[in-house]
């Protein structure tokens, strides 16, 4: 059984990520009633459009995580996530440093979800070496998940790979949202490292999968979106 009563076709996030607010919405067309979740994030804040597009798909019944990653002082993230939470965003996501945490998951009302990024799935081990990081990407990811927790956020952005420890170790309350998702079909990762097939990352313990390269450049993105969908259905039932 699930961990949380979500539905099987809410599970499904589907990036937008596109250049502009007119092509992520002709690809929401193209889905047509299979697409319920959608992602917004920096690639279409620097196109005319942003929060039009967000105000369209809140009203087209569409639940939308705003991915911006807020990364600033954290007075000014608090600002930020007051000001989206008025917006009708349903997730956004800060990164995982405990003082921006706080303030976010202090300033979040309406219904907004806080999700705290433990470790971009573009990274692997010798990036964090670079970086200067002591602990393997799965310590840190675990770390970050508890001091989400104790700093108010709603969840976590984890890597498929690092959710089953997450889960045997973390509190079963955090939510967890998992990029870097590709179908056994499409074998290009492209830049992400951390990768995971849709069945695999539902039972390692994931409450949501986001998808967007084989979606979104996929000839028949409505009939992608179903059979993602229903490999969801099948590895939460």
């Amino acid at each position: 059984m699930t961990r949380l009563s979500i539905p099987a076709h809410e599970r499904l996030i589907i990036a937008l990520d596109l250049p502009t607010a007119e092509a992520a919405l002709a690809l929401v067309e193209r889905i047509g009633a299979s697409g319920h979740f959608y992602k917004i994030g920096l690639e279409l804040l620097m196109a005319p459009g942003f929060f039009d597009l967000l105000e369209t798909l809140k009203r087209r019944d569409k639940r939308v995580f705003v991915d911006l990653k807020f990364f600033d002082i954290p007075e000014t993230v608090a600002r930020a996530i007051r000001n989206l939470s008025e917006r009708g965003a349903d997730f956004a996501t800060v990164h995982g440093n405990q003082a921006i945490m706080e303030s976010a998951a202090a300033a979040k009302s309406n219904g907004l979800k806080v999700l705290a990024v433990t470790a971009l799935t573009s990274l692997d081990q010798g990036d964090l070496d670079d970086l200067g990081f002591t602990c393997n990407v799965a310590d840190l990811v675990l770390s970050r998940a508890r001091r989400s927790l104790v700093a108010g956020c709603d969840g976590v952005v984890s890597s498929g790979l690092e959710v089953e420890r997450l889960r045997a170790e973390a509190p079963d309350k955090l939510i967890c949202v998992t990029p870097g998702i590709r179908p056994v079909s499409n074998r290009v990762e492209g830049d992400q490292k951390r990768v995971m097939s849709p069945a695999r990352a539902i039972a390692a313990g994931s409450d949501y999968l986001v998808v967007g390269r084989p979606i979104r450049d996929a000839a028949d993105p409505q009939a992608i979106v179903n059979a993602i969908q229903a490999e969801i259905a099948t590895a939460s039932a």
